[in-house]
């Protein structure tokens, strides 16, 4: 019985997973109205200004600090931290 439960939970972790992976492509408009952008791919914490390039039509950021298109940013309403990052990173990379 513990381990259907554990799996449930873990298939609610993965699920917020998938849905936070889908605020990093095609995310021009969101991150407008952000705050803050984190990438899960180096864990670096930016202000919007330092995003300079795009990818994806020009819709997609690229990380300022490595270059990868793993950039969320804080009107995704996930948390914008080292801690969620590294999940991030952990499950996708």
């Amino acid at each position: 019985m513990r381990m259907i439960k554990l799996g449930h939970a873990l298939l609610g972790l993965n699920q917020g997973r998938l849905r936070a992976h889908s605020h990093c492509a095609q995310n021009r408009a969101e991150l407008r109205s952000s705050s803050q952008y984190g990438c899960f791919y180096c864990l670096a914490i930016f202000p919007p200004t330092d995003v300079t390039e795009w990818v994806g039509g020009e819709d997609t950021a690229l990380c300022a600090k490595c270059g990868i298109d793993s950039v969320i940013g804080s009107a995704s309403g996930y948390p914008i931290t080292v801690e969620f990052l590294q999940r991030m990173h952990d499950y996708w990379f």
